[in-house]
């Protein structure tokens, strides 16, 4: 298989010049996925819920896929269910703890900068009469433990704390706003998809929800966990697949290959994390010192080891991304799911830092530190062409 940080786009440079920046859209497939996407789609294609050999056969991979899966976030098999994407399993779990908790009350609490799904969840459930909290962050996107705690009520439902930010790889202090929760008697849900794999999962949730194609699992594949004994309550129709959480047959291969490459992905990070790492603190230097009137974004220390945003004064966001890919870089810019609607980030907004010109770099398993070098080298001139061009233009 190809290098995952050599693949190319047509407007971009050669082939074998070009770098993939934009792990934390979707993290290049992983050969462990392919191998075992190849091997289920010959094995178990039957219907995992019939009793006859093959479709028991079928079973038997789903069931490993699960436990797979549990191994990785520290759960029970029968906590683990999977959904045809990320974004499902986050509206299950949002939707579906607020709804088992109704009598408790209709309050729900989210931070400022949770994913999109979550926070579109919490717009529906404030549409149907709920009430909505939102705890702001600090300018390094991070939730402060005690005001999280402080909006906690009597009649709050739930809570939702993602484990890092999706735009600016900020960690959040899941295990101090867990142990709040539990001094209130409040479930909490902690959407770990940008995590899952590339740093252990926190602990105390109640829900946790992770999107296959963030590891190098196939797209389509998300998983939602619900811990034993917490209260839980479909928004959806009943159905009897997948502990009568998720209607639907199961695509069991996709499974397979998403067990398969979070666990082999889980074991490349560990080894390759701190390599990583530091060559993001190297982006995170280089890039305000080789380029004037920049802000780099995020917490320095307490973050994923893969992600940095930076923002550029004097230059548009799109432009600037539309320049790095002719020079072969696939970049990011503010939110993936918010990227065509011209809107400024939400995270950013939030944060009170620079909402326009801003990239996100983020480096998938085996990035090579040539393409990082290459990338500081092109970046200051890639600038200073727009900055004049803007300019000009306004003369």
């Amino acid at each position: 298989m190809a290098d995952p940080s050599t693949a190319g786009g047509p407007s971009g440079a050669s082939r074998a010049d070009a770098a993939y920046f934009d792990a934390a859209s979707t993290e290049p497939p992983h050969p462990a996925a392919r191998a075992a996407l190849l091997e289920a789609l010959d094995a178990a294609w039957a219907d995992p819920a019939r009793l006859y050999g093959r479709a028991r056969a079928t079973r038997l991979v789903l069931d490993r896929a699960r436990a797979r899966v549990a191994g990785v976030l520290g759960a029970r098999p029968d906590e683990v269910s999977f959904t045809s994407s990320g974004t499902q399993a986050v509206h299950l779990a949002v939707l579906g703890g607020l709804q088992a908790r109704r009598r408790v009350g209709r309050h729900l609490v989210v931070s400022a900068v949770e994913h999109s799904s979550v926070l579109h969840a919490a717009e529906r459930h404030e549409r149907d009469g709920g009430e909505v909290t939102v705890v702001g962050v600090d300018r390094a996107g991070r939730v402060d433990p005690a005001e999280f705690a402080a909006a906690l009520r009597a009649d709050t439902a739930l809570a939702c704390l993602q484990s890092a930010n999706h735009e600016v790889g900020t960690v959040q202090p899941v295990a101090e706003a867990a142990e709040a929760c539990r001094a209130a008697r409040v479930p909490l849900f902690v959407d770990a998809a940008q995590s899952l794999g590339r740093a252990d999962v926190p602990g105390g949730w109640s829900f946790l929800a992770g999107s296959a194609h963030k590891w190098g699992g196939p797209a389509g594949v998300g998983v939602l966990a619900v811990r034993k004994g917490v209260r839980w309550r479909s928004p959806l129709p009943d159905d009897e697949r997948e502990g009568r959480r998720v209607p639907g047959f199961e695509n069991v291969p996709a499974i397979a290959a998403a067990a398969a490459a979070l666990e082999a992905y889980r074991a490349d990070m560990a080894a390759d994390a701190p390599r990583v790492s530091a060559l993001v603190d190297r982006i995170r230097a280089e890039v305000p010192r080789r380029v004037p009137d920049v802000e780099v974004v995020g917490d320095p220390v307490r973050r994923l080891p893969h992600l940095v945003t930076f923002s550029c004064l004097y230059v548009e966001g799109e432009a600037l991304l539309t320049e790095l890919d002719r020079l072969g870089f696939a970049v990011s810019s503010g939110s993936s799911c918010t990227a065509d609607t011209l809107r400024p980030s939400h995270v950013l907004e939030a944060m009170g830092v620079v909402t326009h010109g801003n990239v996100r770099v983020s480096l998938p398993r085996g990035v090579d530190a040539a393409h990082v070098d290459r990338f500081l080298t092109v970046l200051p001139g890639a600038v200073a062409r727009l900055r004049e061009t803007m300019r000009t233009a306004g003369r």
